[in-house]
């Protein structure tokens, strides 16, 4: 009889059940149990089994460019760095409240581990992440207008709690970009929130927009009510190899 059950636990794919089950059985635990003990150990384990694939595979969906977390991040180095803000941006709560946040700094000040690091804690939490760098951003989507398959893909990125936009600013934006990213982020406005990481400060990004039209556009929505991060200093990269 355990084999059969064992054996349909594998079928209907109650994989954390399963496992539990056959623990109970291979250490005799279940006869120390009664039968509302037992169902709520095995209701358990599937639980916590479902949420930890589930997590897994928001993250590997994220395409993080490192794997980073909270808890690895120098608040040592002096890079003006407000450890109270970001622990108060890592519980989520900004991402519950559509709210944006803007990471700003010198090449090597760590902004890109920062919004990976903010982006896996938001996978933690059950949000939905994509990670972009913005110099394959925007020729993936002009890929997918050739192919036919732009509209999916803005759709794509409109149903993720979170999205971050890494790199910003490397490159002027031409007209396709900036009318792309005005696309993005008026459907993300308000109802989803963006992490947008870039060398240039924010009261740059005008130029880098271009179009004036749009440029007011866009950073109406991308900078008011939005958090901000405004790293200083030396180089990580530099410190860890002096």
């Amino acid at each position: 009889m355990n084999s059969t059950v064992l054996n349909k636990m594998s079928q209907l794919k109650f994989y954390g059940m399963l496992q539990s089950y056959q623990t109970l059985l291979e250490t005799n635990q279940h006869h120390s149990l009664n039968n509302d003990e037992i169902v709520s150990m095995l209701i358990q384990a599937e639980w916590e089994d479902r949420q930890n694939r589930k997590i897994n595979r928001y993250i590997k969906t994220a395409q993080f460019r490192y794997k980073a977390n909270i808890e690895d991040i120098d608040f040592t180095a002096n890079r003006a760095l407000d450890k109270t803000q970001l622990l108060r941006l890592a519980d989520g709560s900004f991402i519950q409240k559509k709210e944006n946040l803007l990471i700003t700094g010198p090449t090597g000040a760590g902004k890109s581990y920062i919004a990976s690091a903010l982006g896996y804690q938001a996978c933690l939490m059950g949000y939905k992440t994509l990670y972009f760098n913005a110099q394959k951003l925007f020729p993936q989507l002009n890929m997918s207008k050739a192919d036919g398959t732009y509209l999916k893909q803005i759709a794509k990125i409109e149903r993720h709690d979170l999205l971050i936009i890494d790199d910003f600013g490397l490159q002027p934006l031409d007209a396709k970009n900036r009318m792309m990213l005005l696309e993005i982020i008026e459907d993300r406005h308000g109802r989803r929130s963006t992490i947008i990481s870039s060398q240039l400060p924010v009261a740059n990004w005008y130029d880098i927009i271009g179009d004036s039209t749009v440029a007011d556009a866009l950073l109406d929505r991308m900078i008011h009510t939005a958090h901000r991060i405004e790293l200083k200093g030396e180089s990580l990269r530099k410190r860890k190899m002096k």
